[in-house]
């Protein structure tokens, strides 16, 4: 699937942040992949059209999950976080996203 095949802003909205991590940063260097915060009706086509069309690289494979937000107490009163959608997305050999460019 390309880009064509999708709103364009649609996919300006897709992509939310980039979670930097330990954990991201290890499948950075191992696996060549790269995790993003996503919105949370965002498709695998999506997320990998959104991609490939901001970074200007080619995706592999894109894994998608749900993660709950977690119970906390904030003083007497119990709270929620909000839930969050990840993707991590695979890259094609030689294809590299850096996010540190331009920090001085």
């Amino acid at each position: 699937m390309s880009a064509t095949k999708f709103n364009q802003e649609r996919l300006l909205q897709v992509l939310l942040a980039p979670q930097i991590s330990e954990k991201a940063t290890m499948l950075a260097e191992k696996n060549n992949q790269v995790v993003f915060v996503v919105s949370p009706d965002a498709t695998k086509q999506e997320v990998k059209a959104a991609v490939e069309m901001l970074f200007k690289v080619k995706v592999e494979a894109v894994q998608v999950m749900n993660r709950k937000g977690k119970a906390k107490r904030f003083g007497r009163t119990m709270g929620r976080r909000s839930d969050m959608r990840k993707a991590i997305v695979k890259l094609e050999s030689g294809q590299e996203i850096n996010f540190a460019e331009g920090i001085a």
